[in-house]
């Protein structure tokens, strides 16, 4: 039977990133999942937005720029990216900043993937989603469809009235909130009809609607006929329980269970999504505080992201990167890369995260962080077939005084187990097989040979961090 502690455990790596071992101690005195659902949406009101202060050039400057200067340009925007990058992830590992507002962002960071080349329509972007997290989905449908980088990535600056683009109108129908089989061709023609002139500022990253290229002629859209806009579109599109359903699909995937979909669960869920009008907090509220979520089915059931993998270790061992490309490198190794979804469909997750080149540096990540490992592997999509060396690429340091001051009492003969309840989300019934595990010769001689207590959780943690059990959450 599960403890409270483990259900608490589990709604922290769901809703946020993982816990921190100086949590240990407020676990243990939370005396119910109501007060921790509670606890969970009161972090996340505060909304820790990007700041856009880039130096941009304006576009007489652009004008006068020669090749050379149009290529520094582009590379201090890739610079300026790879350090917004590194920004969000810091964000999400720290404790004060990282609360569910943040994994909401990045579920619909992933859910309208979109990528973000320009770091001043990428901040616009993420704060935009920021924004609108925990708000309504149709504010959020709405402010995506006049985002500048969504705007340019699915080409909607080139929707006009004699020329209609059907890029974006597609993808809203069946990437971004309805799915497939419950439109037609003609709605996704008409669509787009309705969201011509609807452009951006290219500099600025300001919406313009552009009414010489609008259509304000009549379309007929999902058996309405009317003289829509874009906003009517969207407006009809919700109005279809459907949507919700498509939704509340997707967030039962991220969120509970990728592999076994509960239709019942997932139809409750849609009713609160359908009936609140959109409100995606009464949602993600509902869907914390049912029994079901914390079946034992769904505890360990995901393999984490390679983002959620990366931010969980950051906060467990307090990682110190010495420089961004650790933490750059890391998420190229692993096959996520923020702000460069693989199309706009997004990160497919699940076992397409796993793959023998991805699970070398999984399992032996806590090996390099303490110098007791190294690997060569291949990168996917690099332009050379090379061997890269893992450990050399993430110079980084581990506190590990926070994990220590919490174990520090646990009798030796009790710190696998303690340890392994703490980092490793199984169900519990599987915890038996763990132990079993953790008692291998391998594992045991390696922690005895510790001189100290300090040590032996060191050694301890390693050796639970590299198992495959704590790829799940």
């Amino acid at each position: 039977m599960k403890s409270t502690l483990q259900k608490i455990q589990h709604l922290y790596w769901r809703a946020e990133f993982g816990i921190l071992p100086k949590d240990i101690e407020m676990l243990n005195t939370t005396k119910n999942i109501e007060s921790a659902v509670e606890q969970i949406f009161q972090r996340a009101k505060s909304i820790h937005k990007f700041s856009n202060d880039f130096d941009m050039p304006s576009l007489s400057e652009m004008k006068d720029m020669d090749k050379k200067d149009k290529k520094k340009l582009r590379k201090a925007a890739r610079q300026d990216v790879r350090e917004l990058n590194v920004e969000w992830i810091e964000q999400m590992a720290n404790p004060q900043k990282g609360t569910l507002r943040e994994k909401m962002t990045f579920f619909w960071h992933g859910h309208f993937a979109c990528e973000l080349k320009n770091p001043l329509f990428a901040v616009q972007q993420i704060n935009t989603i920021k924004k609108h997290a925990l708000g309504n989905f149709k504010d959020l449908v709405l402010a995506i469809a006049k985002d500048a980088a969504m705007i340019l990535y699915l080409n909607n600056q080139q929707n006009k009235k004699q020329s209609p683009n059907e890029s974006f109108a597609r993808e809203l129908m069946e990437l971004f909130t309805i799915g497939r089989g419950n439109y037609t061709e003609n709605d996704v023609k008409e669509g787009a009809r309705a969201f011509t002139g609807w452009s951006t500022n290219r500099l600025t990253g300001e919406f313009q609607f552009r009414e010489r290229q609008h259509d304000e002629g009549k379309k007929t859209f999902m058996g309405k006929t009317g003289n829509f806009d874009g906003t009517d579109i969207i407006d009809i599109i919700l109005s279809k329980k459907e949507t919700a359903h498509f939704i509340a699909t997707k967030i039962y995937h991220f969120f509970v269970n990728e592999n076994n979909i509960n239709s019942k669960q997932v139809d409750e869920l849609t009713d609160v999504f359908f009936n609140s009008e959109y409100d995606i907090e009464k949602t993600m509220k509902h869907l914390f505080s049912q029994d079901w979520f914390y079946d034992d089915k769904h505890i360990g059931s995901k393999i984490k992201s390679p983002v959620e993998f990366l931010v969980g270790i950051m906060r467990t061992l307090d990682l110190d990167f010495k420089n961004e490309d650790g933490i750059l490198f890391t998420q190229k190794a692993l096959g996520q890369i923020l702000f460069r979804p693989p199309n706009v469909a997004g990160w497919q997750g699940g076992k397409a995260w796993i793959d023998n080149a991805t699970l070398l540096v999984r399992l032996n990540y806590a090996g390099y962080i303490f110098n007791q490992a190294e690997v060569e592997i291949d990168i996917k999509d690099e332009p050379e077939t090379r061997k890269i060396r893992v450990g050399r690429k993430i110079d980084v340091s581990a506190n590990l005084n926070p994990l220590i001051k919490s174990f520090q009492k646990i009798d030796s003969k009790d710190l696998a187990k303690e340890l392994s309840d703490f980092l490793i989300q199984i169900p519990s019934d599987s915890k038996k097989e763990l132990d079993k595990i953790l008692q291998k010769i391998a594992f045991e001689k390696y922690a005895n040979a510790a001189t100290n207590q300090n040590e032996k959780i060191k050694a301890w943690t390693v050796s639970i961090l590299s198992l495959p059990e704590y790829q799940m959450c």
